[in-house]
């Protein structure tokens, strides 16, 4: 067993044998006393608290504040490159579609304009999307125009040109097209198209002679119809027609004449009902509309 030693602590390694290597790691209290030790250890760590405390201020920018400059409008890389010469931090959070704002501008910015905020702080952007989304197209057909005017905005759709024809439902929806197009309910078209609306104005004030319609195909009656701006009315179908298109008119109503021999009158908006045979029907020699 090695001595032992007040005041100091030493290792011993056996393998050595019968001569121990002994190596001195420290003294335990020597020239100065634990009190003293410890004393000195609280200074410094009220010096380090102190010197933290008083650098906060620097840290933090305490009292250093700026006013947000407004970048709406602005394309992404200008309004991230006016943010960081004033000293801001930039993220995109989100993205819209705006039809009438270019690709990748800044629709909106958070804090807003004119906010005075400290330096360094975060500005978040909304810019505009590159590609316009796309939604379903409603069917407006039938509608009054605040109902369809409604339907499109739901839809991020616009109401574009509004043209009047002459229809017995005063104001309603008659077409929906895009582009010059009939467009169909169901069919995806980009977010912001504008919707061309075909509305009713109501029938007509001026009276016409009606057309004879008899020995005409049921596809020549309905474009001799449309071209006069009267609607078709009811169809009745004879048992031996099996090819509706193609089929003859044999009879309407109202007639060319009445029974007089006088002509009847009709005007724009209103309608004709017809019967379809599957064979053609003898036009009146005397009708000054064939």
């Amino acid at each position: 067993m090695p001595p032992q030693i007040i005041g100091s602590l030493y290792f011993h390694y056996p393998h050595q044998g019968n001569k121990t290597k002994i190596y001195k790691v420290f003294n335990f209290i020597t020239k100065k006393s634990f009190i003293a030790n410890l004393i000195a250890a609280i200074i410094f760590v009220f010096v380090l608290a102190l010197l933290f405390f008083f650098s906060l201020g620097f840290l933090t920018h305490h009292g250093e504040t700026i006013t947000v400059p407004d970048v709406r409008g602005k394309d992404l890389k200008e309004a991230t490159a006016i943010l960081k010469n004033k000293g801001f931090e930039v993220e995109v959070r989100d993205s819209i579609y705006i039809d009438s704002l270019k690709p990748l501008a800044v629709w909106e910015q958070t804090p807003e304009r004119n906010d005075v905020v400290k330096v360094n702080r975060t500005i978040y952007l909304t810019i505009n999307k590159v590609v316009a989304p796309t939604v379903a197209m409603p069917d407006l057909e039938g509608l009054t125009y605040r109902s369809a005017e409604m339907t499109l905005k739901s839809r991020r759709l616009r109401v574009g040109d509004t043209i009047y024809k002459p229809d017995f439902a005063t104001n309603s929806v008659l077409k929906q097209m895009l582009e010059g197009k009939i467009v169909k309910p169901g069919t995806m078209i980009p977010e912001g198209s504008r919707i061309t609306l075909v509305l009713s104005s109501g029938k007509g004030s001026i009276e016409n002679p009606v057309p004879d319609l008899v020995g005409l195909t049921y596809v020549e009656a309905r474009e001799l119809l449309a071209a006069r701006s009267l609607i078709l009315g009811t169809v009745l179908v004879d048992e031996t027609v099996f090819d509706t298109l193609n089929a003859f008119i044999s009879k309407q109503t109202p007639t060319p004449k009445n029974g007089l021999g006088d002509l009847n009158l009709i005007r724009a908006g209103e309608s004709i009902d017809i019967w379809l045979s599957a064979e053609r029907g003898v036009k009146d020699s005397t009708d000054i509309n064939q």
